[in-house]
């Protein structure tokens, strides 16, 4: 996996959007943020439009991002929040340019795609709080994307939970939202799960939505051949009148708990405000045991 240049004093980080769209003025935070690192910021065109739920056309969206993709300048790309849209741009975009001169792309949620169709090129990217997210994230996660950003060492030292299945485990870092993970399986995004350790999270899903997501996985061959899982926040779940009989968590528990490989319930990192930064595409090590897990990132 090819790792983008970590970023240094004066380098500028484009803030834009690919999904949902950004209307409000709420950016000063993100933007002084930036500045504190040392780190200069440029707004995208895409940030105020307003097309239905959209940040703008798909073609809009796909201009924004592909002149920041493009713009030697800019050293890494900030989407400003998820939502839902990235994969209605993803095959407009132009990653030529890119691949000569490779940057971070930033994100969680429904940048899943983008992190996903990344992985598939061989490069990797940060999972991540977004600038919308920036304040109310916990100093913690912020402090995490700092690190992964400026290529300082990262590494998690996790409570222990219950669910935690033990053993360790070394693979590269894939995955992302269960449900975009879902969607993409079958197209030229589609991440290849073999050796991987995978991480999902999700939010405000009904619980039978994320056991056929879950029996998608495994009937796609993709939980038999994994090294290892970490499974981020499950947020705001849903039930149905007669309940589904088993929370999230547990979905997922049953669904893998005949394959003999180390899973990490509640890693903080998804839709809650601990959102650690995970660098997707690098190759971790992973040790779940009794006294709790580590996730450490090599270079």
């Amino acid at each position: 996996m090819i790792t983008p240049p970590y970023l240094q004093k004066g380098d500028t980080v484009a803030i834009l959007a690919t999904a949902r769209k950004n209307i409000e003025d709420n950016l000063k935070p993100t933007i002084d943020l930036l500045h504190s690192w040392g780190l200069e910021a440029v707004v995208g065109t895409t940030i105020g439009l307003d097309f239905n739920q959209l940040a703008g056309t798909d073609e809009q969206r796909a201009a924004d991002f592909q002149h920041q993709l493009d713009n030697p300048n800019i050293k890494a790309i900030w989407c400003v929040r998820g939502g839902y849209g990235t994969v209605r741009m993803i095959d407009l975009l132009d990653f030529t340019k890119f691949k000569q001169h490779p940057k971070w792309i930033i994100g969680f949620s429904d940048v899943t795609v983008l992190h996903n169709h990344l992985n598939t090129m061989g490069y990797k990217s940060i999972h991540g709080v977004m600038p919308v997210t920036i304040p109310r994230a916990t100093p913690a996660a912020i402090s995490s994307m700092k690190s992964s950003l400026l290529g300082e060492p990262l590494s998690y030292t996790i409570a222990p939970d219950k669910m935690n299945r033990f053993g360790k485990a070394t693979g590269e870092l894939v995955g992302g939202n269960l449900s975009i993970l879902y969607s993409l399986l079958g197209s030229p995004s589609a991440i290849d799960c073999k050796d991987k350790i995978l991480f999902i999270e999700d939010l405000d899903e009904y619980l039978y939505h994320i056991d056929r997501m879950m029996m998608n996985l495994r009937r796609n061959g993709c939980i038999e051949n994994l090294k290892g899982i970490i499974v981020g926040g499950m947020t705001k779940m849903k039930d149905n009148e007669v309940p589904w009989g088993k929370n999230a968590v547990e979905i997922v528990d049953d669904v893998t708990k005949k394959y003999n490989i180390p899973v990490i319930f509640n890693f903080p990192a998804g839709h809650i405000q601990d959102n650690r930064a995970l660098i997707m595409g690098s190759t971790i090590s992973i040790d779940v045991n009794s006294s709790g897990s580590t996730v450490s990132f090599q270079k």
